[in-house]
């Protein structure tokens, strides 16, 4: 129903930046909040930065003033602009939304994720 395509990955030196970007296309009836989340090995998924869809953000206390999270509503695209990299940044970046798709004869709410992109931060 929704597709979540992702890019923007790699290889950075640590203090580097990445853009990640991610676009929706599908079904959409309404995009509702995006946001990225990151796993690295052999620890959990967690939530990186959101973004609603009036523009409010939060992010997790570890990017705050180095990771800016933004959206396109036209685009339907939700970017991650990463700086001051550090090999602890180092995961799996998961694209998310939540969005109302038409599914006839009504609208439903539901989350997507994006296949996930490798950023890797090391000298």
């Amino acid at each position: 129903q929704v597709q979540l395509v992702e890019s923007g990955g790699g290889l950075v030196q640590p203090g580097g930046s990445l853009r990640l970007s991610c676009a929706a296309s599908g079904r959409i009836f309404t995009l509702n909040d995006m946001g990225w989340y990151r796993q690295a090995p052999g620890k959990q998924r967690e939530l990186v930065a959101t973004v609603t869809s009036i523009g409010t953000t939060n992010y997790v206390d570890s990017v705050k003033g180095r990771f800016t999270i933004s959206r396109d509503n036209a685009k339907n695209t939700v970017y991650l602009q990463m700086n001051s990299l550090q090999p602890e940044d180092t995961a799996v970046y998961y694209c998310h939304a939540v969005a109302t798709v038409v599914v006839v004869p009504e609208v439903r709410t539901y989350e997507y994720w994006g296949q996930g992109l490798q950023v890797t931060v090391s000298s």
